[in-house]
């Protein structure tokens, strides 16, 4: 056990028994007694592993890269299996891997789901299903701080005027990060309520919202958005998953600004706005826009959820979309756009620089003074490399299991981006509970994969093919 850092994991699982113990009470406050002890078997399972994680005693060296990863990796294995007992012991009768299955979905901001029917569930369950996710993107964030040498320069840059690495330090951004990553869930959840959507689909859209999510607390999303003002504002919340977490505090209390600190997030505010703006013109002719526009922003952002509105025309750019990503401190997936920016950026530059020599071409980022090297350039490429392997593999093996190679494609890539299927990518009826047990295997090591940075997976396997 010496080799996972596992006083990192301790602060998950007793942030587990937390909600765990706002499970009991909610089920106490409003008479839901159904898996009521289901919440107490969580609740003590964490908490023991919790105090137990803290009480080990790590070596005193420094730890290396390779049991950085471990410990992410090992997190996303251990803390699924806590948070799938309530639905394992509920009264549902599913089996240990359909609980699994649910738990890593959430956790991993998924989606996938193996409830037919949400109206099924009590509520109790549901707010367990949303608080999943919420806990899965804190703790993503929380592992982009514990990988930061895995990153590349560039991006690291945009973080070290108020994020330095020794130990103190790291604990305070730690706590910043949770103070933002609660206010902005609590904040989400005001603003759903002022605008006329009721509290329970407020709090668990609010959790759903922050953290990339999939899961709804109903079955069609129309039934909490009734009208066009609401999808719109229900639109623009979903951005504060695309930007960093840290844009919102930068632009209210940091001091001295300048653009090196927001040029990530005003590449993206420009993405956005060109996107919208050609969906406007050329795409918003045969529906009404308000539908298109939560569509667009749930893919970018990575979460997925839509209305239930034929657009069949729009699912291959929808799924495009989603492989984009938003930003690289952010709780949402997909290769990053600013990776696929600067490759982009990189690979024009070398084919001038062989049809022009005598120009030199600059390999710099637009709105800041940040430059990227050729080391950074091979990461994006090793990144994207890795994404369309898995892509392929993953595609192969869900065709195998008598999937249509279609939704097989589109199926991989969800996955792999961490988005829920829905109507905007054709896929909105998909049944996972009736999947043969290896293809769900499938399905999980690969929603974790897609969680976990895709580079970190190129170090491990240098860790160990390539010693020397």
């Amino acid at each position: 056990m010496s080799f996972f850092r596992v006083k990192y994991l301790s602060f998950f699982f007793i942030l587990i028994s937390f909600f765990s113990f706002l499970n009991i009470i909610y089920s106490y406050y409003f008479n839901l007694y159904l898996n009521l002890n289901t919440y107490y078997f969580s609740f003590i399972v964490s908490a023991v592993i919790g105090l137990l994680f803290y009480k080990i005693k790590n070596n005193e060296r420094k730890s290396t890269i390779f049991e950085k990863i471990a410990t992410v990796l090992l997190g996303y294995v251990l803390m699924p299996l806590v948070l799938s007992i309530p639905f394992y012991f509920s009264i549902y009768n599913l089996t240990f891997l359909n609980a699994v299955f649910e738990a890593v979905s959430g956790f991993t901001s998924t989606g996938f789901t193996i409830f037919e029917n949400i109206k099924h569930i009590d509520q109790g369950l549901i707010l367990w299903r949303s608080s999943i996710q919420w806990i899965g993107g804190l703790y993503f964030l929380y592992s982009i701080i514990f990988l930061i040498d895995i990153y590349d320069e560039s991006l690291k840059k945009s973080l070290t005027n108020f994020l330095s690495f020794n130990s103190s330090e790291i604990i305070k951004q730690s706590v910043k990060i949770l103070l933002l990553y609660s206010g902005l869930t609590l904040s989400i959840f005001i603003i759903l309520n002022i605008f006329g959507i009721r509290s329970f689909n407020s709090l668990n859209l609010a959790m759903t919202i922050i953290s990339s999510g999939g899961f709804l607390p109903v079955n069609d999303l129309s039934s909490i958005l009734t009208n066009d003002f609401q999808i719109i504002i229900f639109s623009i919340l979903m951005l504060i998953s695309f930007f960093s977490i840290f844009f919102t505090y930068n632009l209210i209390f940091l001091r001295n600004k300048n653009l090196n600190f927001f040029y990530e997030d005003i590449h993206l505010f420009l993405y956005f706005i060109i996107v919208v703006s050609i969906f406007f013109v050329f795409f918003s002719y045969d529906t009404n826009f308000t539908y298109s526009f939560l569509s667009l922003v749930s893919s970018i952002t990575n979460i997925g959820i839509s209305l239930e509105v034929n657009e069949t025309n729009l699912n291959f750019i929808y799924i495009l979309l989603v492989i984009v990503g938003g930003s690289f401190f952010s709780t949402s997936s997909g290769l990053r756009f600013l990776k696929i920016y600067s490759l982009t950026k990189y690979s024009i530059n070398q084919i001038l620089s062989f049809s022009r020599p005598k120009n030199v071409y600059m390999n710099k980022l637009v709105f800041s003074k940040i430059n990227f090297d050729s080391k950074d350039i091979d990461k994006y490429f090793l990144t994207i490399l890795i994404f369309v392997v898995s892509l392929f593999f993953l595609t192969i093996l869900l065709s195998l299991s008598n999937i249509q190679f279609e939704f097989s494609f589109k199926l991989a890539v969800l996955t792999l981006m961490n988005t829920v299927n829905s109507s905007a990518y054709g896929i909105s009826d998909f049944d996972f509970q009736n999947l043969h047990f290896l293809t769900k295997y499938f399905l999980i090591f690969f929603m974790i994969i897609g969680r976990v940075e895709m580079l970190s997976l190129l170090l491990i396997a240098k860790k160990f093919l390539f010693k020397n």
